[in-house]
């Protein structure tokens, strides 16, 4: 198999995987929010804002050349950086 072909399937596994981290953290956001109060009005704007500033930064990194200069390389990167926002989301709202 080559190279670029791996690459590509191990973009596939991680869109893949992203997809599913975000599930679940949808399911863990609407848990909390829909048990209203304050700890629900602090994720919904925590949710919002985190949103623009991942897609902010996302922005920022393709202005400058950060993502690569490939479509799998951006692609790649693109699926990393909103990974990482993701499984960061989850590990917090998992957290007892």
């Amino acid at each position: 198999m080559s190279k670029s072909r791996k690459a590509w399937l191990r973009l596939g596994w991680n869109a893949w995987a992203l997809g599913m981290e975000a599930s679940a953290v949808i399911g863990l956001r609407t848990m909390k929010i829909a048990a209203g109060g304050a700890a629900a009005e602090a994720e919904a704007l925590r949710m919002v804002s985190e949103k623009v500033e991942a897609a902010a930064a996302l922005q920022a990194m393709a202005m400058t050349g950060a993502l690569g200069f490939t479509a799998q390389a951006a692609s790649s990167k693109a699926v990393a950086h909103y990974r990482r926002k993701v499984q960061a989301n989850r590990r917090r709202l998992t957290k007892r």
